[in-house]
């Protein structure tokens, strides 16, 4: 005989899903702990912050020191390449730092390099007294956005070891007998576009000599250390080649590394151009008197001969 199922089975049988639903108290206990968990992924990040810090500026101090660095232009010598005055945004340059372990300089590579003891700095750098000014100044020179020490320089390599070098013929500046192509040469404005003449001058072996862009107003080897010889930079004084102009954005693109020597032109003896012709208008002009005198001389040979005959 079939027993009725009863209706009330919480007496026999308590309803299982009843014992498992949460209490109160248990949901206040799971919020609390996902607040907990919020709390504690905020706190470690506002932990890990300063290591990230610390982390992001080793590498680049270690990237600009081996790899690459990044230089902000202080002076207008090289303009119009390199854009920097006295009060306004200089250009940020990006300086290939190894480069020059596997090649050597070039004339027309823009370099960056430590001027030698009788170099004079081109900006005047003070000192601060406070030590917290003089540490921000030196670290932000280290990552590129200060100006950078005073003994650093950036001029375009002209001649390298073993080359003469001398100034001018017809406004040119001259190595080794030739006359450079340079396109990249700017006058300053409310000065005479000449340049500065200076006697040969023979580079030594493991020097460069360079030279600002804005050759009318540039301190370079002409005057540096009082110039001819002593206004030569050691190769290992240089620092990098400059790649890329990186700020600000409106000028961003590669530094030009124009050879002038790949086109440079032979001279005519310092004879002015038009001068240069003269010896084929001579040539020519000759041409025709020994022309007639020849075939004067070869027809009174030929009666002759026919005389004696």
């Amino acid at each position: 005989m079939v027993e009725p199922v009863s209706q009330n089975t919480s007496e026999d049988e308590p309803d299982r899903p009843e014992e498992e639903r949460p209490t109160r108290a248990s949901r206040r206990g799971r919020s609390g702990s996902k607040k907990f968990g919020k709390v504690n992924k905020k706190r470690s990040f506002w932990k890990e912050l300063p290591i990230l810090i610390v982390v992001a500026l080793v590498l680049t101090i270690l990237i600009q020191q081996f790899l690459a660095k990044v230089y902000m232009i202080p002076s207008g010598s090289m303009e119009s390449t390199l854009h920097g005055c006295a009060g306004c945004t200089g250009d940020r340059i990006l300086v290939d730092r190894i480069t020059y372990d596997f090649t050597d300089p070039g004339p027309g590579d823009v370099v960056v390099f430590k001027g030698p003891p009788a170099w004079a700095g081109e900006i005047d750098a003070p000192e601060s007294s406070n030590i917290f000014v003089s540490g921000f100044r030196a670290l932000g020179s280290l990552i590129g956005f200060a100006p950078p020490d005073e003994r650093d320089f950036v001029k375009r390599i002209i001649a390298v070891g073993g080359q003469t070098v001398q100034c001018c013929d017809n406004n040119r500046v001259v190595v080794d007998g030739k006359a450079l192509d340079e396109p990249y040469v700017h006058w300053e404005e409310g000065m005479a576009p000449t340049e500065k003449t200076f006697e040969p001058v023979k580079v030594p072996a493991g020097y460069v000599w360079v030279m600002g862009d804005n050759r009318n107003n540039s301190s370079d080897s002409r005057f540096q250390g009082g110039g001819g010889v002593n206004g030569a930079v050691p190769v290992d004084n240089i620092i990098g080649k400059a790649r890329v102009i990186v700020l600000p954005p409106g000028r961003w693109g590669g530094v030009s590394d124009h050879n002038p020597q790949a086109n440079a032109q032979p001279l005519a003896l310092g004879a002015p151009a038009w001068q240069q012709g003269l010896p084929l208008g001579v040539g020519i002009a000759a041409a025709w008197p020994v022309v007639f005198l020849g075939r004067r001389m070869s027809s009174g040979v030929r009666k002759a001969v026919d005389r004696r005959r």
